[in-house]
Order: C-alpha cells, then structure tokens, then sequence
C-alpha cells in the first residue's frame, strides 16, 4: 500500500485525540482518590503533583532534542509507551501509582508536541479549525464520561480504571504506525534543528505572536485547573455533596459536544474577537462566582458557565500559535509553547496557596477570574484580521470597499 493511502486525515488526527481523552480522562479523579489512599494526607498528594509538574516540563523542553537524534515517529511512541507504563503502576496499586501519575505526565508532554508537529506537517491552515473542533468533539466523551466511569470502575477494582487506559494507548500506538506518522522528509528536516534548549527558547521569546498565544494559553489552563480542582473543595465546604466536584466536571466537559457549534459561531467573527469573548466571560463568571460564595448554588453555576466559555477556548486558543508558527522551527517552537500546561500546573497552585493564606477558598475564585480578564487584554492585541479566510480579508480592506 502506499504511502498516499495512509496519509493521515484530519479525522485520523481528532481520532488519536479521543483515544488520548480517554486514556487522560479516565483517571482524572482516579489519580487523587488513590494518591490519597495510599499516602493519607493531602500535602503529600500536593507536593507530588507539584513535582511531577517540574519534571514533565523538563521532557516538553528536552523533546526537540529527541527528535533531532530520533525519529519523531519513535518519540511519539516512546510518549504512549509511557501511557502503557502508567497503566501497569495503576493495576499495581498503593504507592506504584504516583509512578503512574508521573508516566502519564511525561507521555502527555512528548504526545502533545509530537501531535502538534505532526498537525502542521499534514494539516493545511485552512483546515486547523475544523481539526480542533472534531478533535474536541471526538474527545468529549473521554472527558465526559472519563471522570465518573474510573471512580465507578474503582469501586470493582482498582486496577479496572488503568485497564481502561491501556485499551486506549494500544489505539493510539496503532494509529501513528499505521498512518506513518512522522516518516517524511519534512518531519526529518524539522527535527534536525537546534540541539540547545537556550537557544530555541530565545527564539521563542523574540516572537511576539508565539509568546501572546503561550500565555493565552496557560492563563485558559489556569482556569480550568481552580475549576476542576475548587469547585469540590468549595462544594464538601459549604455542606454539599462531595460528588459535586465530579458533575461539575463532567457537565463543563459535555461543552465540547457542541464545539462544531462554537466554530459555526467562532467562523462569523475574527479569532480575535472569539478568543477575547472566552476570555471576558470566564473570567466574569468567576469574579462573579467569589462574589457571590454565600450562595454556594448560585456560585457553582456561575462557574459552570464560565467553564462553558472555556471550552470556547478551547476550540480556538491554540490557534493563534498554531497560525503563527514557522514551518522549519515546528518542533521547537511546538516544544516550548507546550510547556503551558505544565506551567499552569506550577503556577496554579503556588497562587492558590497564597490566596488562602490572606482569604477564603472563594478567593481562589476571584484570583482565577482576574487572571482569565488579564488574558483578555492581552488577547485584544491580538490582530484582527488573524484567522479570518483570505477572500474575506480582502473584502474588508478598505481600498477593496471604495473600489467597489
């Protein structure tokens, strides 16, 4: 068979997200309800996520220098490998499973920027947007159901939720190698840059564009990270159910059934102004949800529907990077704009910590929000013709108007 018939689609692409969702998705909640089985106190758990967080930063940067000695094919399997690793500690149990946690870092680190790498290798421009919106749609059943179907699982065995898991890395491991991922002479070319994380990351730093859109992206990652964490605490706080924290979960990650929606309305305005309406109405919505903490009802709504506006962001924050990247730097800029999450999981609790240290947890809340309204203004510098189709941008010239 040739080559031209495993060529990768953008379906194939929003497939290999899916299978990620649900390998990610369904240890969501599973991660700490067993770290905290097996260690007995909070602040361990804490200082565990906090390190393994260093240390997947660590691989985001040290990937380029992967693929410039092995093939980025072989590297993305390395970082499903780790999901293969994740789910053999996950069916050990007890202590094993911090191993687990930090395999599963690690192989989202390498899968991410070798999916990113790959994405602009086979997908045009113009088809970005689609690619996000289905990966998104094909992934919200792993975020959705992910969360309630590893607790449940774990009520059998706890090893059941990690079974899971496996089933979907052998799924992803099997798509790369079928569609020859990573296997042409462009993939080669851009693997063979710079060996010195110093110097890509300079480079990173003198683009503008790239550096605007990391931190889009780590203040949209921020937010999540004080909604899918707080939201319980604040629950099991003010005299709620400890299962709010899981619904709340699952109904903000059911948004990304309606991302094509979302891109239906996101493709009759600029990006720019899809990605400042994300960014305005979450961060209200949080403001709103701290100032409004006496109603613990009302506040957990709020956040729901700021977490909707996140999925918005979703859909169309990684775009002004995936825009803006040039083609012979892909991996390495890829690499270090990669690191958002990761920083997000550094940054996030540190400020947490000290939030509470002057405040109640509905301060976090407020933090959150006021960070997310940071991003907008950031987000208005933004250009406002990014995004938009070529045709339209040359009807809205203004030389194009008077002619006509």
């Amino acid at each position: 068979m040739t080559d031209a018939a495993h060529k990768p689609t953008v379906r194939t692409f929003a497939a290999i997200g899916g299978f990620e969702a649900i390998a990610r998705g369904v240890t969501l909640s599973v991660y700490p309800l067993t770290l905290y089985r097996a260690w007995g106190d909070a602040v361990i758990v804490s200082q565990i996520y906090f390190a393994v967080g260093i240390l997947s930063l660590a691989m985001v940067l040290a990937v380029p220098l992967l693929t410039r000695h092995v093939p980025r094919r072989w590297v993305h399997s390395m970082g499903v490998l780790l999901y293969l690793m994740a789910a053999g500690f996950g069916m050990v149990g007890g202590k094993a499973v911090a191993l687990g946690l930090l395999c599963t870092a690690l192989g989202t680190a390498i899968a991410f920027v070798c999916y990113n790498a790959n994405v602009l290798e086979y997908v045009g421009k113009a088809e970005l947007g689609r690619l996000e919106t289905l990966r998104l749609f094909y992934a919200g059943t792993g975020w959705a159901v992910g969360p309630f179907l590893g607790v449940w699982l774990l009520g059998f065995w706890h090893g059941a939720p990690f079974a899971i898991v496996f089933i979907a890395a052998l799924a992803m491991l099997f798509s790369i190698w079928w569609m020859r991922m990573g296997s042409t002479r462009v993939a080669a070319r851009s693997g063979s840059a710079s060996s010195n994380p110093l110097r890509y990351l300079r480079r990173f730093a003198a683009q503008p564009r790239l550096v605007g859109g990391w931190f889009l992206a780590v203040m949209r990652s921020c937010g999540w990270a004080v909604y899918l964490v707080y939201v319980g605490i604040f629950a099991i706080e003010n005299g709620l159910s400890e299962r709010i924290g899981g619904m709340a979960a699952s109904l903000a990650s059911m948004g990304l059934f309606f991302a094509p929606l979302m891109l239906r309305w996101m493709q009759t305005r600029s990006l720019r102004a899809a990605v400042r309406t994300g960014f305005v109405c979450s961060g209200g919505c949080f403001v709103a949800a701290s100032l409004l903490s006496s109603w613990p009802w009302a506040s957990i709504a709020l956040l729901l529907i700021g977490a909707y506006f996140l999925v918005l962001l979703d859909i169309c924050g990684g775009l002004p990077f995936l825009m803006s990247v040039k083609p012979s730097e892909r991996n390495e800029m890829s690499a270090v704009y990669s690191t958002f999450r990761d920083v997000a999981n550094i940054v996030t609790p540190g400020i947490v910590w000290l939030v509470l240290q002057v405040g109640p947890l509905a301060a976090v809340f407020a933090a959150g929000g006021f960070g997310l309204l940071a991003a907008w203004m950031v987000a208005g510098r933004m250009h406002p013709q990014l995004g938009v189709p070529a045709g339209e941008r040359l009807r809205n010239r203004p030389d194009v108007q008077t002619r006509g």
